[in-house]
């Protein structure tokens, strides 16, 4: 069987599967209107769970052997389209977040302020199925995030179906801009569109989270990309800054981008050492001037308040270890234990969040440093190669890190041609990602059997993938680039520098 086809096939099985295993309603819902409920407890629910848990086994089984057939970017196009369309019918999976956007939508739209009141306050179909976890938590999203939520509960009333298919639509609108820019980006500054394609648009945490989760990234890095696309092609960077403020507007952390935005400013309007360092501070304080005003714009008509600043740090219920601080606090709690069994969990866990923090703040700037243009050296690369270290280097070091976090990351790591080990990681680490949270949302990252069996699954298939990669290609003798598993790319993959006449 073709991979494509058994991507269909895994994406069908996830859709059917997520009705009764998925993410899906406390009260209500499509199951319980079809007469059917009792798919969604006891053996019921056991069935579908087995037919969601396959379908993405699936679905990360088709992705990796996608590549093996050697795609075009043509054909990785017409596989997305064909994936993310099937994923679409699902229900929410992975994740109950739509129903706090959804929640937090109304309370703006009833009169209450999100960003100091909590779910609680606004009783009705939206808050019973809210998690209950985040019932009395302000949010620290963005006012384009709250406008957004208010204008589809306006559109829907109390009808949560209908809110559910309207986010879905949103969501499938923010991954159509992904699947737009990121293979444009690759081939403006060289890269592989059909690498493009399949590490950042068609991977399964791309489609598994933004698709059928619904979060709020698939805006915000359809948008953070589209802006960066606009900065490569036009040497005034204007339109792409706004877009990227629309993107900080949603969600604070697409402002990791503007700094190479900057960049790229500099390198355009000055040639001299001297001439630069004004020019980097002009080209600053327009992208910080622009920003600050396109927030204020989309605050002003949402209905909204500057209130999501102090609450960006705010919300630190979620433990894994996916999050580096977290990770760091269980790898040290059982060796401090060994000489004081009083010491505590939540100790150590207030020190590494402290301590990172910093590590955060001198990783990002070191990223914008190591990573500004260089003389001989494709600046514009460097710029989209550093956008994705920053992104990586915030992850690695929040207090928080989810799976659809990772988007910033993944969908513009193929971008830039990037090393080979690079590649490796990227597409181990989404394999386990992928495979790690359940239909309802709870994940198995303290599941030692389940971490040792996806970390073989990784390692078998990246061993597979690259293993007959032959040696890299000569620029100087006009040989056209190779793919990282070792392909020359097709002619129409290549920039058009470089294009046979």
């Amino acid at each position: 069987m073709r991979p494509q086809n058994l991507g269909v096939i895994a994406c069908a099985m996830i859709a059917v599967g997520s009705y009764g295993a998925g993410a899906t309603r406390y009260r209500g819902g499509v199951l319980r209107a079809a007469g059917l409920e009792h798919l969604s407890y006891g053996h019921g629910r056991g069935l579908m769970d087995l037919l969601l848990t396959a379908g993405i086994v699936g679905l990360v089984a088709a992705w990796v052997a996608s590549w093996k057939t050697r795609p075009s970017a043509g054909e990785m196009r017409r596989t997305v389209i064909w994936w993310a369309g099937t994923l679409a019918f699902s229900a929410p999976i992975l994740s109950r977040d739509v129903y706090s956007y959804l929640m937090q939508g109304a309370m703006l739209r009833d009169g209450f302020d999100p960003y100091s009141e909590g779910a609680a306050v606004n009783p009705g179909p939206y808050l019973w199925e809210v998690s209950h976890d985040w019932r009395n938590t302000t949010t620290p999203y963005g006012p384009l995030h709250l406008g957004l939520g208010k204008a589809v509960t306006w559109l829907v009333g109390e009808n949560v179906t209908a809110g559910l298919v309207v986010y879905r639509m949103i969501a499938l609108a923010g991954f159509a801009l992904i699947a737009w820019a990121v293979p444009r980006i690759a081939a403006q500054i060289g890269g592989s569109p059909a690498l493009a394609w399949w590490l950042g648009v068609a991977n399964p945490v791309m489609l598994l989270h933004l698709i059928g989760g619904m979060h709020n990234e698939a805006v915000m890095v359809g948008l953070v990309s589209a802006g960066l696309l606009s900065c490569l092609r036009r040497r005034w960077c204007t339109p792409g800054i706004v877009l990227i403020a629309l993107a900080v507007s949603l969600k604070a952390t697409a402002a990791v981008a503007l700094p190479f935005v900057v960049w790229l400013m500099v390198k355009r309007h000055s040639s001299t050492l001297a001439g630069q360092v004004g020019t980097l501070a002009a080209c600053g304080a327009w992208a910080l001037t622009i920003n600050v005003g396109v927030i204020q714009v989309v605050t002003w008509v949402s209905g909204t308040t500057w209130g999501w600043l102090a609450e960006i740090t705010g919300n630190s219920k979620v433990i894994n270890p996916l999050a580096g601080p977290t990770l760091a606090a269980e790898l040290i709690t059982p060796l401090l234990q060994l000489f004081d069994d009083t010491f505590r969990y939540n100790t150590a866990l207030a020190w590494t969040r402290a301590i990172f923090s910093g590590l955060m703040l001198a990783g990002l700037a070191a990223a914008w440093w190591i990573f500004r243009p260089r003389r001989g050296e494709a600046y514009e690369r460097r710029a989209i190669a550093g956008t994705t270290a920053a992104y990586t280097v915030a992850f690695a070091t929040n207090a928080v890190t989810l799976p659809w976090y990772y988007a910033s990351i993944i969908s513009l790591t193929g971008t830039f041609r990037p090393p080979a080990w690079v590649v490796k990681v990227t597409v181990g680490a989404s394999i386990v990602v992928a495979l790690a949270f359940q239909g309802s949302g709870n994940h198995r990252l303290y599941d030692a059997w389940f971490l040792a069996l996806a970390a073989i699954a990784a390692v078998v298939a990246v061993e597979w993938l690259f293993r007959d990669t032959p040696r890299m290609p000569s620029p100087e003798r006009g040989e056209l680039p190779h793919g990282p598993f070792g392909r020359a790319e097709h002619p129409q993959d290549a920039p058009a520098a470089t294009r046979p006449a």
